[in-house]
């Protein structure tokens, strides 16, 4: 079983992969963004660096996914393969930070990496609101994410739940992280809305 968390930054997915790996027993794959030699650059001048930190992101969500998919274990992954094409670049174009030639090369690598990989047998939408992404993102105080602007979480967002709608690669869940966000049984009612979904396949 492979299932794959996807959520805005700040939704709480390394927390809900721990959780849920931990419960279930599955192996766990985290996004390390400290491996990422573009993310401080990226967050300082977006305009300049948006294709390739694109570019990398695409290279390390397909060794990620395929070392998933040959070890034969059940695993819980904090990011898919597809969000960075279908919901980050898709923003980057529409705010001109990423120009219409980069876009269109990087879309079309990304629609040939897509088709080498089966897709997860369930995909998880950690769903929150603007507002406890952005209490989510102050909180945790990563020195790179201090020049997000609101307007990319708003953008992004926006972007989540049409592409979350549209997903139609295989089965898929939304859990409601602003209303699990905070709770002392959070964790558990997380884990059981999963738990659910899951045997509903069988």
């Amino acid at each position: 079983m492979h299932i794959a968390l996807a959520g805005n930054i700040g939704s709480g997915k390394t927390y809900a992969t721990y959780i849920l790996s931990q419960a279930l027993r599955y192996e766990a794959a985290y996004e390390d963004d400290r491996d990422n030699p573009f993310l401080m650059d990226f967050y300082q001048d977006m305009v300049r660096w948006a294709f390739p930190m694109q570019i990398y992101l695409l290279n390390k969500r397909l060794e990620t996914t395929l070392a998933i998919q040959r070890s034969g274990k059940d695993y819980v992954q904090d990011r898919t393969l597809y969000e960075d094409a279908e919901v980050f670049a898709p923003v980057l174009r529409e705010m001109d930070i990423l120009p219409k030639r980069e876009y269109e090369v990087y879309r079309a690598l990304f629609e040939k990496i897509a088709s080498l990989v089966r897709p997860p047998d369930l995909l998880v939408y950690l769903r929150a609101s603007v507002p406890t992404l952005v209490d989510q993102i102050l909180s945790r105080g990563r020195p790179y994410e201090e020049n997000i602007s609101l307007e990319y979480i708003r953008k992004l967002n926006q972007a989540y739940e049409a592409w979350y709608e549209s997903y139609n690669r295989g089965p898929k869940l939304a859990i409601s992280m602003d209303e699990l966000h905070g709770r002392e049984d959070g964790p558990a009612q997380l884990v059981d809305q999963v738990v659910r979904r899951v045997v509903s396949l069988f």
